[in-house]
């Protein structure tokens, strides 16, 4: 066990755990930030996505001794943004959030393109969310909340 300090969602924060822990456990469990679901514990699902250091990341496959001064952004965090917040919005309206599970890494997802590519067309978009899966639904509603935020329209028939 030993003591890493970090950055998350803004606050500077030092946890106690042993190098090797997930960066997802140490997030819901001694943190509290539950927002970050775990899907499959694998990497596979995106279920579990946050941001290190701007960069798009599985929780589940990062040992949290890697983040030793990193700033981590993770649901909770980044909501304060205006373009994640016309995500969120996006999502609601638009009816791209069904069971919830998936819903947060998609959305840290999209902020991370809709701030690299504000105008992000049909096609980008399912690239970027290509590592995020739904059990609930066909993509096309995600795809068409993404491309609402985006201003780019609709998702010109599927994902």
């Amino acid at each position: 066990m030993i003591d890493i300090e970090l950055v998350v969602n803004g606050r500077s924060q030092r946890v106690h755990a042993h190098p090797l822990a997930r960066l997802l456990d140490v997030l819901r469990e001694q943190l509290g930030l539950c927002g970050t679901k775990e899907g499959c514990g694998e990497g596979e699902c995106g279920a579990c996505s946050v941001l290190i250091d701007d960069v798009l990341v599985n929780a589940c496959l990062v040992p949290v001794g890697q983040c030793e001064g990193s700033r981590v952004d993770t649901i909770e965090g980044i909501g304060a943004d205006p373009r994640v917040a016309a995500l969120q919005r996006a999502f609601v309206d638009v009816g791209g959030a069904q069971c919830g599970i998936c819903t947060p890494g998609m959305i840290v997802a999209a902020s991370a393109l809709v701030r690299t590519r504000p105008r992000a067309t049909p096609a980008e978009i399912r690239t970027a969310l290509a590592g995020n899966l739904c059990r609930c639904t066909g993509y096309v509603r995600i795809v068409d909340a993404v491309a609402q935020a985006c201003g780019a329209g609709e998702s010109e028939g599927g994902a």
